[in-house]
């Protein structure tokens, strides 16, 4: 139970006893007291003055002289500031904890429970590479997965691969057409991104068609529709759903180029999946579906074959669901896919990590899934994100302007090679520990960057900021375990249960944010939000670095201080790994 929930408990007791009535903990707010006031969590009384009868005065008095007699091992004094009743918890409360757990690396982590979730992200398609979105897409929903299983859920990590369609196609034809037998060996290139470069290739043989039916008299919309390469792509998405081989073949071999290049990445990045669909398997998934909402009047057929669903009453529109020639769209396949996820693993929540751009789609897909009651239809959630943009705008896919995933990643590595030899602290660091060291500090401080931002917020990333050893970033956390690892290697943590007594402020402070870790962990998972993580483990590091500053460990003023200083720095040590192991980023054990 959290300091927060006992003190909740605490209070309603003293409520319920003091005024012979019934209180629960939502009557009433508990918040950590400002800084400006003497205290360390605070009760608002505002809310109790009506079913009290009571002014704030009277209240505060009544209620933290009953919580300082009954409950005189938890609280050592109280004051009262207009309506607010602050209180100090006493030392041992938190010396305790520092006792009980010190050497816990587990400190903060939930017992399993039954609640089953999957984690849809990544999301990629396989006519291009991996870039700067994708990758805050995958930093999101793996760390929110493993967030959701530190708070005792199992968790099953699932990505959709869209390999099939027409954009798939215009790779394929533009490598038909300028590609002379090139492949990932002969053009030493990676898979993901030789096939990207065709996509840019089609895109601009297909705007070079345009100009040119132009410039013969054809108006625009014409010349776009009459475009041989692009009637070409289109040809070859027919032949592709008649399974014509030759088509098939190269579809495999492009498909098998770029899932090398993906598996490469993801592997360079540390983002991994417990189940992977690929569209080409499901896109005809639903068609069951459909045929049943027809027999139930959720959908109507029009007069040339189409179905619909009518979402107006429901603040949406029409929304199509079969096309007149019988062929699937894209809500059809999802509410299959919706379906098959429910029946193979029987899970409880369904969450998909898609940007802000589909959040209509989304909302349709799960009022579609609850009007025909599919199993747990109402937990289907779109975890919404902004989207992410460089210092210098906007990316385009079709036009190449798009970050590759792979070159920001060896940017971020290369950054964070320049900063450490700068610092001229590394000098002893064999070379195969400095490849190491780099990519942990770089990889470490996208991915922070990237995640201490509220999910549903846009963002620029930029990549000097994001390496920054001394602003809110993931390089200031690193450096910190290692300051804290150093420490330890000189000192040694003894294991024998040691008695303390008092708590110097900067000491206090440590442990009051240490006891905040689950409660940290479980509001994280309560709104799928890693950037309270971010922030604490930041908030943790900068208290650290604050008491390390005013407080010598190796000389303090007893072993007593000594070994209590040594177990704080090494609770905060585990924390901090954890922590920043929860949002995907290792720490060095030196820098």
């Amino acid at each position: 139970m959290s300091i927060v929930e006992k003190i909740q408990q605490a209070a309603v007791n003293s409520l319920s006893n003091l005024y012979n009535q019934e209180f629960n903990a939502s009557d009433f707010q508990v918040n950590q007291t400002k800084e400006e006031f003497e205290g360390d969590y605070t009760i608002v009384l505002f809310s109790l003055l009506k079913k009290t009868g009571q002014n704030p005065a009277a209240l505060g008095e009544q209620l933290g002289n009953t919580l300082l007699n009954n409950y005189a091992d938890l609280f050592s004094q109280y004051n009262i500031i207009k309506g607010f009743l602050n209180l100090t918890i006493k030392d041992n409360f938190w010396l305790q904890i520092l006792k009980e757990q010190f050497n816990n690396a587990r400190y903060g982590k939930m017992e399993p429970n039954q609640k089953k979730v999957m984690v849809e992200y990544a999301s990629p398609n396989t006519n291009k590479p991996l870039h700067l979105g994708h990758l805050r897409n995958i930093f999101l929903g793996w760390s929110v997965a493993e967030i959701l299983k530190a708070n005792g859920n199992t968790v099953y990590k699932s990505c959709i691969v869209n390999d099939r369609g027409i954009h798939i196609c215009k790779s394929m034809i533009a490598w038909q057409k300028f590609g002379n037998g090139a492949t990932p060996e002969n053009t030493k290139t990676k898979g993901d991104h030789l096939v990207g470069e065709y996509y840019v290739k089609f895109n601009d043989a297909y705007k070079a068609e345009i100009k040119e039916l132009i410039a013969a008299g054809m108006d625009e919309k014409t010349a776009e529709k009459e475009s041989p390469i692009m009637k070409a792509a289109q040809q070859m998405l027919v032949d592709w759903e008649a399974g014509k081989p030759d088509v098939m073949e190269l579809w495999a071999k492009m498909n098998g180029w770029v899932y090398a290049g993906f598996d490469e990445t993801y592997n360079n990045i540390g983002a991994d999946f417990d189940k992977t669909y690929y569209e080409s398997n499901t896109y005809l998934l639903g068609k069951k579906t459909v045929e049943e909402g027809l027999q139930k009047g959720v959908f109507v057929q029009d007069a040339d074959n189409s179905v619909w669903i009518d979402l107006t009453t429901d603040g949406l529109d029409r929304k199509i669901v079969q096309r007149k020639d019988g062929t699937s769209v894209y809500i059809t396949q999802d509410i299959g896919l919706a379906q098959q996820k429910y029946e193979e693993y029987k899970i409880d929540q369904s969450i998909y990590v898609i940007g802000d751009e589909q959040n209509y789609h989304m909302k349709v897909l799960k009022l579609i899934a609850e009007k025909l009651h599919l199993p747990n239809a109402e937990n289907i959630y779109h975890l919404s994100y902004g989207m992410v943009e460089l210092p210098s705008g906007k990316m385009k896919s079709r036009e190449g302007t798009v970050v590759d995933a792979d070159d920001i990643v060896k940017e971020m590595i290369d950054t964070a090679r320049q900063h450490t030899e700068e610092l001229g602290k590394v000098k002893d660091f064999e070379p195969s520990e400095l490849v190491q060291l780099y990519k942990t500090i770089g990889l470490g401080a996208m991915k922070f960057y990237l995640l201490r931002v509220d999910p549903k917020k846009k963002m620029i990333f930029n990549p000097q900021e994001s390496i920054d050893f001394h602003g809110f970033t993931g390089p200031f956390v690193q450096y910190t375990y290692a300051r804290i690892k150093s420490i330890l290697r000189k000192e040694p943590v003894s294991n024998q249960a040691i008695e303390f007594s008092t708590l110097l402020p900067l000491e206090k402070d440590l442990l009051v944010s240490i006891e905040q870790f689950q409660s940290i962990l479980q509001q994280a998972a309560a709104e799928l939000n890693p950037s309270a993580l971010a922030i604490y483990v930041f908030n943790l590091a900068k208290t650290f670095n604050s008491f390390y500053t005013a407080h010598s460990i190796a000389n303090a003023e007893s072993s007593e201080k000594k070994q209590l200083r040594l177990q704080l720095a090494q609770m905060v040590s585990n924390v901090l790994k954890t922590g920043m192991g929860l949002l995907g980023i290792q720490v060095p054990e030196r820098m």
